[in-house]
């Protein structure tokens, strides 16, 4: 009880200074948005994708492109607490490390599911699915969050300068999201591309999306659910581990 106390408090505390910053949050939401008005709008003039309008197909990749940049970058947090000792204050606490690092990945996901509801919403003008449709989207983001979330915090747990955080964390979130089909068919790639893609995570959540969403899916859905799964937990231990070895 007393850990379980110990993750409520600073998932509180995650959620009270993501509530505080509202530029923060505004940026996070228009950024997808502009790829899917501009980039989607551009290019869908001139391209459809199996008879579906480019910007449908495309938005269920959007949304795990902000969910992916969200949680990845949220282990900057990692790097400020540290710097302004906030961190040393909460790590002295009376409960394990682990507890705090499970706060703040709970923290950084609800963050993150609750501005790819947001875009979810928006996308009701794109995609018409059903209210159980939009919950297991929701689980879907929330588990991609899980992974990412848990990756950055651990990456950050490895860095004292937000330079070199953003550096590594640029690093892997761009390749991560380009090979995932978010903005084009598996099947229309070249070979090499596809081997590529298929062994990115992010491939597995934004078909499992695009599944729930559009009924499009080259993956069974729960290969990709599981695929994800896997993953999340491979990155929460991951970043248990280097968080507790935090100095």
């Amino acid at each position: 009880m007393h850990e379980l106390n110990a993750i409520v408090a600073v998932w509180r505390r995650e959620f009270i200074v993501f509530r505080r910053e509202v530029s923060r949050v505004v940026s996070s939401i228009v950024s997808p948005l502009m790829w899917l008005f501009l980039f989607g709008a551009g290019v869908g003039g001139t391209v459809e994708v199996g008879g579906e309008p480019y910007q449908a197909y495309i938005f269920p990749g959007i949304v795990i492109m902000a969910t992916l940049f969200t949680s990845m970058f949220y282990g900057v947090y990692i790097i400020w607490d540290r710097k302004i000792d906030v961190l040393k204050a909460v790590l002295v606490a009376p409960v394990s490390r682990v507890a705090i690092f499970f706060g703040k990945v709970l923290g950084g996901c609800t963050d993150a599911l609750l501005q790819s509801v947001v875009l979810l919403l928006v996308g009701l003008f794109f995609v018409s699915y059903t209210p159980l449709g939009l919950l297991a989207a929701a689980g879907i983001v929330f588990l991609t969050a899980i992974a990412f979330v848990a990756l950055g915090l651990g990456i950050g747990a490895l860095f004292e300068s937000l330079e070199g955080f953003q550096l590594i964390g640029t690093f892997i979130v761009f390749p991560l999201f380009f090979l995932s089909g978010a903005l084009y068919r598996l099947d229309s790639v070249p070979g090499w591309l596809r081997v590529l893609s298929r062994v990115d995570p992010v491939t597995y959540a934004v078909d499992a999306l695009r599944g729930v969403m559009l009924g499009r899916h080259v993956f069974p859905i729960a290969l990709d659910v599981a695929i994800l799964a896997g993953f999340a937990a491979l990155t929460v231990l991951a970043g248990s581990l280097a968080f507790g070895r935090m100095k």
